[in-house]
C-alpha cells in the first residue's frame, strides 16, 4: 500500500503541473514567429518574396546553443538573489517575449515591415532563451526517474501552446483583427510567468548535495568551455559513441516524415481524411505515447525504454509501408498514423530524457541546448535526399529503409544506453576552469 501511494505521489508531484504550463509557454511562440506570423503578411499583402525570407526568424531556435553558455554562467542582476539562477532568467525571458508581442500588436506590416521583423526576430531570440533555461530548470529540479512524465507534460503544454497560437490566433484575427490577437498572445505568456513564480527552485548543489565553490565573476571563454570539458571528463572516449546515439536515434522519423503527407497523397487519401486522421486525431495519439513513454521511465527505468523505443521508433516505419500495400481506406490510414505517432512520441520522451541524464548541474543550459540541437540536424540533412530515394525504389521500399537505419541504433543504445548518471562528486553550479576539467518528428 505504501509503494502505491508513494507511486501515486510520483505523478501528482506538482512539477509535472508546472511543466505543462512551462510546455504551454515555449510552445506559444513558436507559431507567432512561423506559420502564424507568414499568415499576417500574406493577408497584409506584403511579397512574396519578403515573406520568404522571415523564414530565418525561426533560426535562433536552431543555435541556441551558442548563447546558451550565458544562461548558465551569468546570474541575472537582483532577479538571481530573489527567485535563484533559473526562475530568474525564465521570467526575464518570458517578460521580453511578452513585451515583444505587445510591440508586434501595434506595429503595421504595411507601414514598419522592417520594425515588424526585429520585434519577430526579439520575440523568437526570447522565445529560444526560454527553452534553455525551462529545460535546464526541468532537469535540475527533478530528478532521473521524474523526466519522463515532466517531458510528457512538457509535451501536451506545447502542443496546447501551438494549438492557441496557430487556430486560435487565427480566429482571433479573423474576428477582431491582428492587434487584438497578438495583444490576447501576450497576454497568455502570463501562464508561463506565473508558472516561473510559482516554480521551485532549483537547489543550489551537486548532485550528491555538497555545496558548491563560490561563482567565479563571468568569463565568455570559460562558460563555453567548462561544459563542454565537463562532458568528456565524465564520458571519456565513449562521448563521441553517445552523441552519435543522440544524433541518429530519431533519424528515421526525420527522413521519413518529409514524405509523409507526399505519400498519403499518392496513395488517394483527400486533404479533409489527412486533416482529420494525421493532424488532428493523430496528435493526441502522439501524446498518448509521450505519457506511456514516461510511465515506462518510472516504472521500468530509462535503459530499457531507450531501447524499446529505438526499436519501435523505427520499426513504426514499417507501418508505412504497409500502407502502402493496401486501398486508401481511412481505417487504414487510422492504423498507420497511431503506430507512427505513438512511437515517435514514445521514442522522443526517452531521448529527451537520455539527454537530460547527460547532463551536469550547473551545465545543463549548454549541455542540453547542444544535444538537442545535434539531435535534429542529421536527420533535416538527409531529409533534403528522401525525394530521390523514393524515385529510386519507390514508398514501400523508402520507408523499409529508414526503419532500417535504427538497426545500428538499438545496438548503440545496448552498449551505452546506461551512461546517464553523472558521477555524485559533479560541480553543480560554478563553472570550473576548463584545465581542471580537461581529459540532444521534432519535439
Amino acid at each position: 500500500m505504501a509503494d502505491r501511494i508513494a507511486a501515486l505521489r510520483r505523478y501528482l508531484d506538482r512539477r509535472i503541473a508546472l511543466m505543462l504550463a512551462l510546455g504551454f509557454s515555449c510552445g506559444l511562440p513558436f507559431l507567432l514567429v512561423g506559420g502564424t506570423f507568414t499568415a499576417r503578411l500574406a493577408t497584409s499583402d506584403i511579397d512574396i518574396k519578403a515573406i520568404g525570407l522571415f523564414a530565418y526568424l525561426l533560426l535562433p531556435y536552431s543555435f541556441k546553443f551558442l548563447w546558451a553558455p550565458v544562461v548558465d554562467a551569468f546570474d541575472v542582476p537582483i532577479l538571481a538573489r530573489l527567485l535563484g539562477r533559473r526562475r530568474a532568467w525564465m521570467v526575464v525571458a518570458q517578460a521580453c517575449a511578452s513585451l515583444s508581442l505587445l510591440a508586434m500588436s501595434v506595429t503595421d506590416p504595411v507601414a514598419t515591415l522592417p520594425l515588424l521583423g526585429l520585434a519577430a526576430f526579439l520575440l523568437a531570440f526570447s522565445a529560444a532563451t526560454q527553452d534553455i533555461v525551462v529545460d535546464a530548470w526541468r532537469i535540475e529540479a527533478a530528478g532521473l526517474e521524474r523526466q519522463g512524465m515532466m517531458l510528457a507534460s512538457y509535451q501536451l503544454g506545447y502542443r496546447l501552446g501551438l494549438i492557441s497560437a496557430g487556430a486560435g490566433a487565427l480566429l482571433i484575427a479573423s474576428s477582431s483583427g491582428w492587434q487584438a490577437s497578438y495583444l490576447t498572445m501576450a497576454a497568455l505568456m502570463g501562464i508561463g510567468l506565473v508558472a516561473s513564480l510559482l516554480a521551485p527552485a532549483p537547489p543550489e548543489t551537486g548532485r550528491a548535495g555538497a555545496p558548491t565553490a563560490p561563482r567565479e565573476p563571468f568569463s565568455f571563454g570559460r562558460a563555453v568551455a567548462a561544459p563542454f570539458a565537463d562532458l568528456y571528463r565524465r564520458q571519456g572516449p565513449r562521448l563521441v559513441a553517445i552523441l552519435a546515439l543522440v544524433a541518429f536515434y530519431r533519424m528515421p522519423d526525420f527522413v521519413s516524415g518529409v514524405m509523409a503527407n507526399p505519400f498519403y497523397i499518392k496513395l488517394g487519401y483527400t486533404l479533409p481524411e489527412i486533416a482529420a486522421v494525421s493532424k488532428l486525431y493523430g496528435i493526441w495519439i502522439g501524446m498518448i505515447g509521450a505519457f506511456a513513454g514516461g510511465f515506462s521511465i518510472a516504472r521500468y527505468g530509462l535503459y530499457p525504454t531507450l531501447i524499446v523505443g529505438a526499436v519501435v521508433g523505427a520499426g513504426s516505419n514499417l507501418a508505412l509501408s504497409w500502407l502502402a500495400g493496401g486501398p486508401p481506406e481511412v481505417w487504414r490510414l487510422a492504423v498507420a498514423v497511431s503506430i507512427d505517432n505513438f512511437s515517435g512520441t514514445f521514442a522522443g520522451t526517452a531521448l529527451m530524457a537520455y539527454m537530460s541524464g547527460l547532463t551536469a548541474l550547473g551545465f545543463a543550459a549548454t549541455q542540453y541546448a547542444l544535444l538537442s540541437s545535434l539531435y535534429a540536424l542529421p536527420g533535416k540533412l538527409v531529409s533534403g535526399l528522401s525525394g530521390f530515394m523514393v524515385a529510386a525504389y519507390g514508398f514501400p521500399v523508402f520507408f523499409a529503409l529508414t526503419a532500417a537505419i535504427g538497426i545500428p541504433v538499438v545496438v548503440l543504445c545496448i552498449l551505452y544506453g546506461r551512461a546517464v548518471s553523472p558521477p555524485a562528486d559533479t560541480v553543480a553550479m560554478a563553472p570550473a576552469d576548463p584545465e581542471a576539467l580537461a581529459p540532444a518528428r521534432p519535439a
